[in-house]
């Protein structure tokens, strides 16, 4: 690859890593707002399907990009994208603790009460994120290029759900339980949300298997890579 090739590599591994810390972030600063989507009229363990946080909605996105970045850039660069959300969700929390720390002004739209209210519990939305964060994006990765071995780089849908959906499940359980450990959610709402989280992002899964085989096939396509071919930046 030439020079001129490997620096727009670079460029828009940096843009893809951009949007993965985005995204993560903004999903644990939103958690605590709860929506509904009733295309099903069932309920499970006392919750329709679905009721879900808003906050899973950004965090799907994740797990696409860290799996095109596995399929185009390689482990070692999808690795390295998820050490940096961690560190980009350490300082988003602490940023939100300063914020919270230093009181508003009397004329101030948005008051202590007010602020506390929506931010305060942010540290334990973090803890719980990173806590499922860490077990199922390296999960996810792994899975991912096992199953990338396995094929010979070929059935890219399989890796791609097959990894998604373990990894997906493993973090819904543990961001609900550490939630509900804290006393943020109640236990009787566990199972339910359980059920309807992980479904949900089954779906989106779904949903995001053709947007990677179109980010695949514009990258194969302009920087003529071979089929389990990878972009080595470093």
């Amino acid at each position: 690859m030439n020079q001129k090739n490997l620096f727009l590599a670079h460029r828009i591994y940096l843009l893809l890593g951009a949007l993965f810390m985005t995204s993560l972030v903004v999903s644990n600063l939103i958690f605590q707002k709860f929506f509904y989507w009733y295309p099903f009229n069932i309920t499970i363990f006392g919750a329709n399907l679905f009721e879900v946080s808003v906050g899973i909605l950004p965090y799907p996105i994740t797990f696409l990009i860290t799996d095109l970045i596995s399929e185009i850039y390689g482990k070692k660069a999808a690795n390295q994208i998820v050490v940096t959300g961690i560190f980009a969700s350490l300082f988003s929390m602490a940023i939100i603790y300063t914020a919270n720390a230093v009181p508003a002004t009397s004329w101030s739209p948005v008051n202590d009460i007010k602020f506390t209210s929506v931010f305060g519990s942010t540290a334990i939305a973090v803890l719980a994120s990173m806590m499922a964060y860490l077990f199922a994006q390296f999960i996810d990765i792994q899975i991912y290029h096992y199953w990338k071995i396995v094929t010979k780089g070929k059935h890219l849908w399989l890796r791609n759900n097959f990894s998604t959906f373990l990894s997906q499940f493993i973090d819904t359980l543990t961001v609900l339980l550490l939630l509900c450990f804290f006393g943020k959610i109640e236990w009787t709402k566990f199972a339910g949300l359980l059920i309807s989280g992980f479904l949900f992002k089954v779906l989106m899964a779904l949903f995001d298997t053709p947007f990677l085989y179109l980010g695949v096939y514009l990258f194969r396509r302009r920087f003529n890579l071979k089929v389990n071919e990878e972009i080595q930046l470093i």
